[in-house]
């Protein structure tokens, strides 16, 4: 058996890796970049457990696998492959995945704007970067449909106790926790209390809630949960931290995590057409959000959210599995996988 060698742009997204396949990795079947995505998943999740798991790689990391795309316009198809799962949308790996596309010439680069189309399982997404000197400063990206799923809803956490959330989707679901209630703010030195506090609540939520998208019902469950501060006025940063499966902190103030807490911000009347958030991560890094127009997803009130933020391309790596490896699709340890310590949702 020959060895398998795969190549991979590092990235990351004020902080959060999402790292970029570009070889050895055919593209999966499907009509559709969502069937691709589960075709991945089925048949190929070899690929993510051997770059996303030790020896290789790590919990803190995600890889994107770039394809060509399903629908007619659009620069590129992509597949993202987290610690736990395939997700529809992801706006800090979109932002690295726009990077490296452009500061490497896979799309030509325009100055000072490039406008570059992904095809992603959760839809299409528009980016628009920032460019000068053959750099990518900065990119926004445009968001699928994002709205509130419910507000204000009650679940049993183990260990806590009664807990308030609100549930929307701004890519894939999110448990919106309000930080001050349960005494933990948003610092580096509370990661550990916040992870382990945020797995409860995600294993509660799916448990406890039925939630499932109303035009894709293969896209249910809550990922992510988010905690997070009140907002704050004169664009000064709202702390947030967004807890990945399975039991970690997004580095980065999470694209779709912004993404949702916008959507709940407008159903509550707080942020209307042209409003912005600015959500600060754990370690302070920022994205800028802000809300483009008001549409419906199946007949409910949904935004159309743009996040803008920044992304580095951190290096160029080959990764290699010889035949005679034990550990060809790698293996998790508790103590650096997680809190939970799960390969899956």
């Amino acid at each position: 058996m020959p060895q398998r060698l795969i190549s991979v742009i590092g990235c990351h997204a004020e902080g959060e890796v999402g790292d970029v396949i570009i070889g050895g990795v055919a593209p999966p079947p499907g009509d559709t970049m969502f069937e691709k995505m589960r075709a991945m998943e089925r048949d190929h999740d070899d690929v993510r457990r051997l770059l996303l798991c030790e020896p290789r790689g790590a919990v803190n990391r995600h890889v994107n696998l770039l394809v060509p795309p399903t629908r007619p316009g659009c620069d590129a198809g992509a597949i993202i492959m987290e610690p736990t799962e395939y997700v529809p949308m992801s706006g800090s790996n979109m932002m690295c995945i726009v990077t490296v596309l452009l500061e490497t010439g896979m799309v030509p680069m325009h100055e000072p704007e490039t406008v570059v189309t992904l095809d992603l399982p959760g839809g299409i997404v528009t980016a628009r970067a920032t460019c000068r000197e053959g750099k990518c400063e900065s990119v926004e990206i445009e968001n699928v449909p994002c709205f509130v799923d419910r507000l204000d809803v009650m679940i049993d956490v183990e260990g806590y106790g009664q807990m308030s959330v609100d549930v929307a989707y701004g890519g894939m679901f999110f448990a919106i926790v309000d930080a001050a209630a349960v005494g933990l703010p948003i610092k580096p030195g509370n990661a550990r209390r916040l992870a382990e506090l945020g797995e409860r609540v995600r294993l509660a939520a799916r448990a406890q809630l039925d939630v499932v998208h109303p035009e894709n019902p293969d896209i249910k469950g809550v990922s992510i949960v988010q905690f997070a501060e009140p907002v704050r006025a004169g664009g000064e940063p709202t702390p947030n931290t967004c807890i990945v499966a399975p039991g970690r902190s997004d580095r980065s103030p999470t694209g779709t995590g912004t993404s949702a807490r916008m959507a709940v911000l407008h159903a509550r009347g707080q942020l209307g057409v042209g409003g912005r958030l600015t959500h600060g991560s754990i370690i302070g890094s920022r994205f800028e959000g802000r809300i483009v127009r008001e549409v419906q997803v199946a007949g409910r009130p949904a935004i159309v959210p743009a996040i803008r933020g920044r992304a580095w391309i951190t290096g160029f790596h080959h990764y290699r599995v010889d035949p005679t490896d034990p550990f060809p699709v790698g293996y998790i340890v508790a103590d650096t996988w997680g809190v939970t310590g799960t390969l899956t949702q």
